[in-house]
């Protein structure tokens, strides 16, 4: 049987009211020792949209499955049109406060690691180092058959030249990098094949439906447990990939801390849950603790 993704949360039971007072998240990060995990809220101020905020991709649009990818070669047409005119505004896509800010926290000292949930690369692009991409990478490209991994900047160039004048306007890009686009401007779309071994490619990134390999969340859940805190960043945590982490350092008696303006499916794990805009808020603790966004990357 051919299991559906879980795309939505609606909360049971009453869940703790959201607040404005950032001291808890300067505390934490004046400890040092604190472990980020952020989603797609993170990147919104980029003009990458989430999945389930207000005006997320989500209500409007169903993203690509593993399953669905792998089943037909029209899905993958359907895919790679989509996502190669996605491509174009991703690479547009620049860091803001929030990813700036959680840079200068690394510099300073006060952080033991980053897990992001997102695949568009902003951390890395402001200087945050070591970096784990829970869900992979649009950067990447790799081939079902071989293995083989090449840069999608190289697939993009063969995708243009296979597919001269494809130029459509499309009516929104989500956060997987995915934009709308009709079947008819779709159209006849051509997809290239591996290098390689002629096999079928997939972006780098771990698709809803797949499972995030073992060996990477072991590496996380290290993380998790070497570290003295968990500060969560624009992610509603509905899904298990990241809402494992926050029950896990909850479990292990470490204040999980979140910044989303929404509810999440992990407040009730979280010591508070500052509802205020991401790059604001984050500004104004960098702030808090002596810390510029503007210093020079090392």
């Amino acid at each position: 049987m051919r299991m559906r993704p879980t795309l939505s949360w609606i909360p049971s039971g009453e869940l703790p009211p959201g607040t404005t007072d950032l001291e808890p998240v300067a505390s934490a990060l004046s400890t040092g020792g604190v472990l980020v995990l952020s989603g797609a809220g993170i990147s919104t101020e980029s003009g990458i949209p989430d999945y389930r905020g207000e005006g997320g991709s989500l209500r409007r649009h169903t993203p690509m499955t593993y399953q669905d990818f792998t089943a037909t070669a029209q899905a993958r047409r359907r895919y790679w049109a989509r996502s190669h005119l996605g491509w174009r505004t991703f690479g547009r896509a620049r860091p803001n406060d929030g990813h700036r800010a959680v840079a200068a926290f690394g510099r300073h000292g006060l952080l033991s690691g980053v897990i992001t949930q997102n695949v568009d690369g902003l951390h890395q692009a402001v200087g945050s180092q070591d970096v784990v991409e829970l869900h992979g990478s649009l950067e990447r490209v790799v081939c079902l058959s071989c293995g083989a991994r090449t840069p999608r900047r190289e697939l993009a160039r063969q995708l243009e030249e296979a597919n001269p004048g494809f130029a459509p306007v499309a009516a929104a890009v989500n956060p997987d990098g995915d934009a709308d686009l009709t079947d008819e401007q779709v159209g006849d779309f051509h997809v290239v094949p591996c290098t390689v071994c002629g096999g079928i490619l997939k972006p780098d990134v771990v698709f809803f439906g797949e499972s995030v390999p073992p060996a990477r969340v072991e590496h996380c859940r290290r993380l998790v447990r070497e570290a003295t805190s968990l500060l969560v960043l624009g992610s509603s945590l509905t899904v298990m990939s990241g809402l494992r982490f926050v029950r896990q350092a909850a479990d292990a008696g470490k204040p999980v801390l979140i910044v989303n303006r929404d509810a999440t499916r992990g407040d009730r794990h979280a010591v508070t849950r500052v509802a205020l805009p991401l790059g604001a808020a984050l500004t104004t603790v960098a702030g808090e603790l002596g810390i510029a966004l503007d210093e020079a990357v090392a």
